[in-house]
C-alpha cells in the first residue's frame, strides 16, 4: 500500500441544476518522503484536490488513504483531529497572525500537537533566528513565507501541503523557499506535494502528478531530480 492514496475520487459541486465535476475519478498515489509536483492550470482541479487529501473539503465518492487511515470516511471532528495533527499547510499568501512575532507564530502551531518540533530550532533551520522578535509587517515576502512554512513544519505533520508557495515571491526567493522544501523532504523523511501552474518545479520533484478538468493524465516517478540551482522560469 502506497502512503497516499486516492481511489475514483469524485467531487461535485451543484448550482442549481447544474453539476460541476471538479475531480472526475481521480486515481494516484505517492510514497511516502516524496516531494511531489502536482501539475495543472486554472480550474484543472488541483485545488479541490489538495483541500480533500489536507481535511478542508469531503469528497462526494471514492476513497483517500494516508498511512492507512481512510481519511475519506472520517466525521468532521475527526476531520478537524486530523488537520491538527497530521497536516502542514503553506499557502501562496502567508496566513500569518499580524499581531504575533515570528516566534509566537510558529509557537502557536507547535502547542496544537503531541508530538511538536521545537519552534526555536525550526526557525534556524529556515535561517529566520535573527529575526524570530520582528512582527510579520517587518519581515520581507520571502521571510514571511519562511516564517510560514516553519509554522507548518513546527507540528511535525506527516504531510506537508503547499499551495503555489512561491507565487506571491520574486525569482530568487522562490528559490530559496524551493530549497527549503527540499530539504525537508530528504532530511526529515517528510512527504512535501506541492501544487502549481509552474511547469518548471516538475524537474526537481521525485514525482510529477498532472491533472487536467479532474482527471488524472499522468503520474510519473522521476529517478533524477535536478537541483533547485538548475531551475529556470
Amino acid at each position: 500500500m502506497s502512503y497516499i492514496e486516492f481511489k475514483d475520487v469524485k467531487k461535485i459541486y451543484k448550482t442549481g441544476d447544474v453539476e460541476v465535476h471538479a475531480l472526475d475519478g481521480t486515481d494516484f498515489s505517492i510514497e511516502k518522503g516524496e516531494l511531489c509536483v502536482i501539475l495543472g492550470q486554472s480550474g484543472a482541479g488541483k485545488t479541490t484536490l489538495l483541500n480533500i487529501l489536507g481535511g478542508m473539503d469531503t469528497l462526494t465518492s471514492g476513497t483517500v488513504l494516508l498511512d492507512g487511515q481512510e481519511i475519506s470516511s472520517f466525521r468532521e471532528k475527526e476531520l478537524a483531529n486530523y488537520r491538527r495533527s497530521d497536516v502542514g499547510f503553506v499557502f501562496q499568501f502567508y496566513n500569518l497572525i499580524p499581531n504575533l512575532t515570528a516566534i509566537e507564530n510558529v509557537e502557536m502551531a507547535s502547542q496544537l500537537v503531541k508530538d511538536p518540533m521545537d519552534p526555536e530550532e525550526i526557525l534556524e533551520d529556515v535561517g529566520l533566528s535573527d529575526r524570530k522578535k520582528n512582527f510579520p509587517a517587518q519581515l520581507s515576502g520571502g521571510e514571511q513565507q519562511r516564517v510560514a512554512i516553519a509554522r507548518a513544519v513546527a507540528k511535525n505533520p506527516k504531510l506537508l501541503l503547499c499551495d503555489e508557495p512561491t507565487g506571491a515571491l520574486d525569482y530568487q526567493t522562490g528559490k530559496s523557499i524551493l530549497r527549503l522544501l527540499a530539504r525537508l523532504c530528504t532530511e526529515r523523511n517528510m512527504t512535501v506535494v506541492i501544487i502549481t501552474h509552474n511547469s518548471t518545479l516538475a524537474a526537481m520533484a521525485n514525482r510529477v502528478i498532472r491533472i487536467k478538468n479532474g482527471k488524472i493524465i499522468s503520474n510519473e516517478v522521476n529517478e533524477d531530480p535536478r537541483s533547485i540551482e538548475e531551475l529556470e522560469w
